[in-house]
């Protein structure tokens, strides 16, 4: 057999092998490029959780993967550049996390390179997936549908505080779903009969003026829009909303922990574990376009009854009937 023959056939037979193990052919550990909105401080849990996953599937980081860690630091216009670089470090799995921002980053930096995501939009109609059982292309995830719930909320904050009538939104700013949020947020309004008023921040500093623009506009309630960096500051917003003597809801159980009225929501941290597994299986050579975005159908409705009675609020017994976990 010609030399050249026999490099192309071998050529040809390695494309066919496990990324991991082609990887180790070039001598190196198979590498996941972990693209993510937030910082790496905020993201540490979830960030574990992804390891978990990976450990589930048989890796373990610095012995047999690599990650390659890009953090934008809440600053999404950062997250294409950062995306390009992985692709051209030659990662053989890109996860994409933290908000949409990130997602879309990736597929427009590779159509070749697997892509894992999490993400809490429909996956099918943000155009990522060509179907949930089917995704096709090179990407698939996990979806934990939270932007979904955005009216479900206001619904179950009017149920505690049937007397709320004046309801301050407060969103991320430069977030992909903030046009759908807002138009889901002011439909599901116009429904309850509440009058809403929108307030952007993106960074602690921005987080005390829109309080404080808040308790000045006479407010009855707030709703919290889910977003990366609210999650990460889920302590820090529960205790502003009980500065400000506010009835709030957020989607992140950690808010209704740390003291705010509601959290309902499902569970990031079950997601990164089922991404980190996903992309194990890929590096294993299981293909993205024949792997099933996995949905994350728990949902869960926490209330915290001690800020519910701090603030002159009687939750309905039907209500607490239905929550998976009361804090009193």
């Amino acid at each position: 057999m010609r030399r050249r023959e026999f490099i192309r056939l071998l050529g040809g037979a390695m494309a066919g092998w496990p990324l991991a193990a082609r990887a180790q052919q070039r001598g190196k550990l198979p590498t996941i490029g972990f693209l993510n909105s937030a910082s790496v401080n905020d993201w540490s849990v979830r960030t574990a959780g992804f390891r978990q996953g990976l450990s589930g599937a048989g890796f373990t980081e610095g012995q047999t993967v690599a990650l390659a860690y890009r953090y934008a630091e809440y600053h999404y216009d950062r997250l294409r550049e950062m995306a390009l670089d992985l692709v051209h470090q030659g990662v053989d799995v890109i996860f994409a996390s933290g908000g949409d921002n990130a997602v879309q980053a990736a597929m427009a930096a590779t159509n070749t390179i697997p892509i894992v995501f999490t993400t809490a939009n429909d996956p099918v109609s943000a155009g990522y997936v060509q179907s949930l059982n089917r995704p096709g292309g090179n990407v698939t995830g996990i979806a934990f549908i939270h932007s979904a719930l955005e009216a479900k909320r206001l619904e179950l904050l009017r149920e505690i505080d049937p007397k709320a009538a004046s309801i301050a939104v407060l969103m991320g700013s430069g977030n992909a779903r903030t046009e759908s949020d807002t138009r889901e947020i002011e439909e599901a309004a116009k429904t309850l009969g509440l009058r809403v008023r929108f307030l952007k921040a993106s960074s602690e500093d921005e987080l005390g003026p829109a309080f404080r623009d808040i308790a000045q506009s006479r407010n009855d309630a707030l709703h919290i829009v889910s977003n990366p960096f609210f999650s990460a500051k889920a302590a820090t917003l529960a205790a502003l909303a009980g500065a400000a003597g506010l009835p709030a809801t957020s989607d992140y159980r950690e808010f209704a922990v740390a003291g705010g009225l509601l959290s309902y929501g499902g569970s990031p941290l079950s997601a990164y574990r089922e991404a980190g597994a996903y992309a194990g299986r890929i590096l294993k050579g299981e293909k993205p376009a024949e792997l099933p975005v996995q949905e994350s159908t728990r949902i869960e409705l926490v209330i915290n009854l001690k800020t519910a009675k701090s603030l002159g609020l009687a939750v309905p017994i039907t209500l607490l009937g239905r929550a998976d976990e009361v804090i009193e």
